[in-house]
């Protein structure tokens, strides 16, 4: 979330620490799901769970979300949008606590594991984000944060507004997808409006321009000329987490880079509906939608895409033209992946998760939406389990047999058992 309102808040919660932590790295391959073949995680941004569930402007994804299974517990981690896309993937903020772009292929630069000094908004942090790689200290996720949009006292609120993860100083700045190379399994990262040339460098792009683009050179000159202001970021960088990693910027191995084979649009040979066309299926399929389809909106796309006029955990604070086009967004996707040759191929999953809530303020927590449907297991499962984004990772890693990586080896994390249809 990059959103320019300022941020108010009334929360008389105080900051608790989280019990059960256990040490980072990686640990031992969590047991609890069903082995896994192909995985496909979508990601929507910036709604809370009461603005989702039962909103008549999500139709189709309430009516899936009750057929299938659902989480009516499960919670984002922090803010903003880019903390916990890393924290989903990695088991970890790495020092990240902003949106700031990637600082593009820097070997000579220290990642924030390595300095201990986190990458925040308040005080704000100009600085891109150097690849992430090695080990080291991450920043701590307090239960109240001053560190992101809120600017001082009483700040935002994290997690529940009570639980909390420390710092840990043994963090290892590798992803799930380095996990899965080193285990000669696929991953691949669907990015809407990704532009064709690829993902290497691009921050923001609206599918065609981006960031990089000379806009000098395209004549006729028009008045007022075009410039980088003009795009409409549709695709951002700050939501596709694997591009920040050192081991994927470097290109480390044919499947592990910034290549079409792990990431592209969701058009074109390689993109997301000719892959599912042609059964070529990645064990992980990490899809996000464009900010216009994904619900986080843009405040220079048109009305049909303005950001939620209100930052209020409800739905009466939501633009309903951009909540119904995630809605559309999420029926074509999951029916595309359902009708594919793959979906009826191995013990198969989709998940769906929010990254954060809209910063609204107490007692409304950073509590998202998840759902969880199979090919497998059971369905119309309601879980009022705690869960979190690490949870998730956790889970992930169960099914495909990848050890515990970082937070998502600690004892108080638990694998999504209920809602992937328990160990077979």
């Amino acid at each position: 979330m990059n959103k320019q309102s300022p941020k108010l808040a009334a929360l008389g919660v105080a900051i608790a620490l989280a019990t059960g932590t256990a040490s980072a790295v990686e640990g031992p391959v969590p047991t609890g799901i069903p082995k896994l073949d192909h995985v496909y995680v979508i990601v929507m941004e910036n709604q809370a769970y009461g603005q989702i569930i039962d909103n008549p402007n999500m139709a189709w994804t309430n009516q899936w979300a009750h057929s299938a299974n659902l989480a009516t517990k499960y919670y984002a981690i922090a803010h903003p949008s880019l903390t916990n896309y890393l924290e989903m993937v990695g088991g970890s903020n790495f020092g990240v606590l902003n949106d700031n772009g990637p600082d593009w292929h820097n070997a000579s630069c220290s990642p924030n594991l390595a300095t201990a000094v986190a990458s925040t908004d308040n005080p704000y942090v100009a600085a891109a984000i150097c690849p992430i790689g090695g080990t080291g200290t991450e920043a701590a996720t307090p239960a109240i944060d001053t560190s992101n949009e809120a600017q001082g006292a009483p700040g935002d609120i994290n997690i529940d507004g009570t639980a909390s993860f420390p710092a840990m100083n043994n963090i290892s700045g590798k992803s799930i997808a380095d996990q899965l190379v080193a285990r000669g399994k696929r991953w691949k990262t669907y990015q809407e409006s990704l532009p064709l040339r690829g993902a290497d460098g691009v921050n923001s792009s609206d599918g065609v321009y981006d960031n990089t683009t000379d806009f000098s050179a395209i004549t006729p000159t028009l008045t007022p000329p075009l410039t980088s202001a003009s795009l409409v970021n549709l695709y951002a960088a700050k939501h596709n987490p694997f591009a920040y990693f050192a081991s994927t910027q470097h290109n480390a191995s044919p499947n592990n880079g910034l290549g079409w084979t792990t990431m592209s649009g969701f058009d074109g040979a390689h993109g997301l509906y000719a892959d599912l066309r042609a059964m070529w299926g990645p064990s992980l399929s990490f899809i996000v939608p464009n900010q216009c389809n994904d619900q986080h909106g843009r405040g220079n796309a048109g009305a049909f895409c303005n950001y939620n006029p209100s930052e209020n955990g409800q739905q009466s604070g939501t633009n309903p033209a951009l909540i119904h086009a995630g809605d559309v967004a999420l029926q074509k996707i999951v029916t595309s992946i359902k009708s594919s040759p793959s979906w009826n191929v191995g013990r198969n999953a989709i998940v769906v998760v929010w990254d954060e809530n809209d910063y609204a303020h107490s007692p409304v927590a950073n509590q998202v939406v998840a759902i969880v449907d199979t090919n497998y297991g059971p369905k119309g499962v309601k879980s009022s389990q705690f869960y979190t984004h690490y949870s998730l990772l956790k889970t992930l890693e169960a099914g495909l047999g990848l050890p515990c990586l970082n937070h998502a080896c600690d004892s108080n994390v638990k694998v999504m058992s209920d809602l992937f249809g328990g160990a077979q």
